[in-house]
């Protein structure tokens, strides 16, 4: 399902977020199968669920908006690619298999100077967009 979220400055941003759970206990997930028909700018799908977590893959380009995560931590891994990740004051720059911890509350925007595959691990209830 694609969202169209309302940015800052009246800007559109469509995203394509997919909250459904794609992958059940004991399936087999591809990461590169899933990756090669991707075809948005910024692609999120919900892979599976690990307890009280989930883990969403991100195929994407371009740049997020600034949001926070009142209640909830965010990882972000990166499996291909680079991700710049904005917070208060500086930018965290990962390469392919680095990821980092966005503590809750935190202001950030995820940006991908290239086309970056990665995966992220956050609470089942987040909200991908913000708060």
């Amino acid at each position: 399902m694609t969202y169209l979220f309302s940015g800052f400055y009246g800007h559109r941003l469509p995203y394509s977020i997919n909250y459904a759970v794609a992958y059940g206990s004991l399936k087999l997930i591809d990461l590169d199968k899933i990756r090669s028909k991707v075809t948005e700018e910024w692609f999120n799908q919900t892979l599976c669920e690990v307890n009280d977590s989930v883990i969403r893959l991100g195929v994407v380009r371009g740049e997020f908006h600034w949001h926070k995560h009142d209640k909830e931590d965010e990882f972000f891994y990166v499996v291909e690619g680079k991700l710049l990740i904005d917070i208060e004051g500086r930018t965290i720059e990962l390469a392919p298999r680095q990821g980092v911890v966005i503590p809750k509350g935190v202001m950030h925007r995820p940006r991908a100077p290239q086309r970056t595959v990665m995966l992220m691990v956050e609470t089942g209830g987040i909200v991908p967009t913000g708060s």
